[in-house]
């Protein structure tokens, strides 16, 4: 089991200290190896230290929502089926091909032979199988959720012999392909599988078929992972197929963005993840390696819980649209990496459609809207109906290193159009307790998720066939139900194009999702030793191909 420790706050020496070691393998590792050499083939060995804000609340690999933080881990010591990259281009990994029937209901997937998890038991039709039925069905009644992004459609899988899986969906399920390659869809052992939520949350319990496993690691500290030696089947698309370069990775909890910085700038680390927007330019003119990765997913933003007053009224909501200025959110808070949002989709994911005309900026929209709706002006400057005050809480995000400051200059946007905005800033594990869809003390919960195919946006948003009820409508909007449901059944991409942007034009004009802007949420700030780094469609660094130079 795990050892259970109180993460204390270190000074910037004491930081040095702990990684120092590790930096001095490095270089004892490297010491001989030539620029050529470097430059003409992968470098074999080397140790690299991540430096990261959290590590989560829960290593259960099955869960409606991987933590971000831990997607990271997840990544190296577990596989996919299917490979998604940076453009959302699917290719084959532990699915060498697939076919599916002209409806889309019906799935054979063709499994490479020879794959082994690291418990030694065999990653083949029955253990995919095993997979899908947990990734659908969970066991809540244990604590083990299913995967919010699957689809809801699913029915049943076959293993018709041991490198052969036939999928068979209810209903058209378009997105059961790239939904493969999602960072949730993590195939772990069979013996995994089986054990209950309390060894499942062990992290060296669980067995994945991944390039590295688990060393050592302690809760709230560290996570330590080691290069599986007979690792080969890593994807083509990546260039690399074998073992990994690195010997280990290192993921140490710092929970202060300065430290993280101050330790790669200082060579006692390799990646500091998430530092601020306000450095980037300055570590880039040092020479830093800097990575922005857009994922596939949803924009920053709010959904808003519809059964809180009074963002019940649609007028309210629609107001709360016009209220914000998101160029000045870009202007103030980050740098040219970041995106206008166009939708509450990304504008990479295929099937996103340009909604700016319905997020433009107008408070004189805004404070008319409020006006119809009741809500007058005091002295003070806050609106007031029927003796209560317009009053928005925030709880910000501890997934987004820049949510607290967004929330911030939001809430001065609003002061000026009536809003009294109340801000709460959490831990992640508190956050996880406290803030929920819908949650009795959540009127706007702020959205940073990731998806790999946009057909399983709709099933989300209501609570139809296990889906999340995002803005707590329950059955009550027939439009969205409608389009949801049509969106469910299309047949075809092409077919299902124009239901996607009337989703999008719907949801907006409603006021139910409130964009603030394209999200970057893992920033990397990394040594220039560091090289061969790939991103994927949920923008996750993978150093299964990374090396490391003397």
């Amino acid at each position: 089991m795990a050892e259970r420790s109180t993460l204390l706050s270190l000074s910037r020496r004491s930081l040095l200290i702990t990684t120092s070691a590790a930096a001095a393998a490095v270089l004892l590792a490297t010491k001989g190896l030539t620029p050529a050499q470097a430059a003409d083939s992968p470098r074999e060995g080397g140790d690299i230290t991540f430096l990261i804000d959290s590590l989560g609340d829960t290593w259960i690999p099955n869960n409606s929502a991987i933590s971000s933080f831990q997607g990271h881990i997840w990544g190296h010591v577990t596989d996919k089926l299917l490979y998604v990259d940076a453009e959302g281009k699917v290719s084959p990994w532990l699915a060498e091909r697939w076919e599916q029937n002209n409806e889309a209901t019906e799935f054979t997937l063709h499994l490479k032979s020879g794959v082994t998890f690291s418990d030694g038991s065999p990653l083949d039709a029955v253990a995919v199988v095993a997979n899908l039925d947990i990734w659908y069905a969970g066991r809540k009644s244990e604590g083990i959720n299913p995967i919010g992004l699957f689809p809801k459609t699913y029915d049943h899988a076959e293993a018709v012999d041991p490198t052969t899986v036939k999928v068979f969906f209810k209903k058209p399920t378009l997105g059961f392909i790239p939904t493969l390659g999602y960072h949730g869809s993590i195939l772990i052992s069979p013996k995994t599988i089986a054990q209950p939520a309390s060894q499942q949350a062990d992290l060296s319990k669980t067995s994945g078929s991944g390039p590295y496993v688990v060393d050592s690691w302690k809760e709230g500290d560290f996570v330590k992972l080691t290069k599986r030696k007979d690792y080969n089947w890593g994807p083509a698309a990546v260039g690399h197929t074998g073992p990994a370069y690195l010997d280990t990775i290192t993921y140490k909890l710092v929970s202060e963005p300065s430290l993280r910085v101050a330790a790669v700038q200082s060579g006692q680390a390799d990646v500091a993840y998430n530092a601020s927007p306000q450095e980037l330019e300055s570590l880039k003119a040092d020479g830093f390696t800097i990575a922005t990765p857009r994922y596939l997913g949803f924009v920053n933003g709010w959904a808003i819980n519809t059964k809180l007053a009074p963002y019940d009224d649609v007028k309210v909501r629609q107001a709360l649209q016009a209220g914000i200025n998101r160029q000045e959110i870009i202007d103030t808070v980050y740098t040219p990496d970041w995106k206008l949002a166009t939708s509450f989709i990304q504008s990479n994911v295929p099937g996103a459609t340009d909604q700016s005309a319905l997020l433009a900026y107008s408070p004189d929209k805004a404070e008319k809207l409020l006006d119809e709706a009741g809500w007058i002006k005091g002295a003070d400057g806050i609106r007031a109906k029927d003796g209560k005050q317009l009053s928005l809480t925030l709880n910000s995000n501890p997934y987004l290193a820049t949510s607290k400051s967004i929330d911030e200059l939001i809430a001065q946007q609003l002061a000026k159009i009536g809003w009294k905005v109340d801000i709460r800033a959490y831990d992640v594990v508190t956050y996880g307790q406290k803030v929920k869809y819908g949650g009795a003390a959540v009127p706007a919960y702020e959205v940073t998720r990731s998806f790999i195919d946009a057909g399983t946006v709709a099933s989300i948003l209501t609570n139809a066939n296990n889906g999340e009820n995002w803005f707590a409508l329950d059955e009550s909007d027939k439009t969205l139900n409608d389009l949801r449901d049509k969106i469910a059944s299309a047949g075809s991409i092409e077919s299902r194009k124009p239901l996607l942007d009337e989703l999008q034009k719907y949801v907006l004009d409603q006021g139910y999702f409130i964009p603030r802007t394209q999200i970057v949420q893992r920033i990397y700030a990394q040594s220039p030793k560091l090289t061969g780094v790939v991103y994927n469609g949920v923008a996750y660094a993978s150093y299964y191909t990374a090396t490391k130079s003397k």
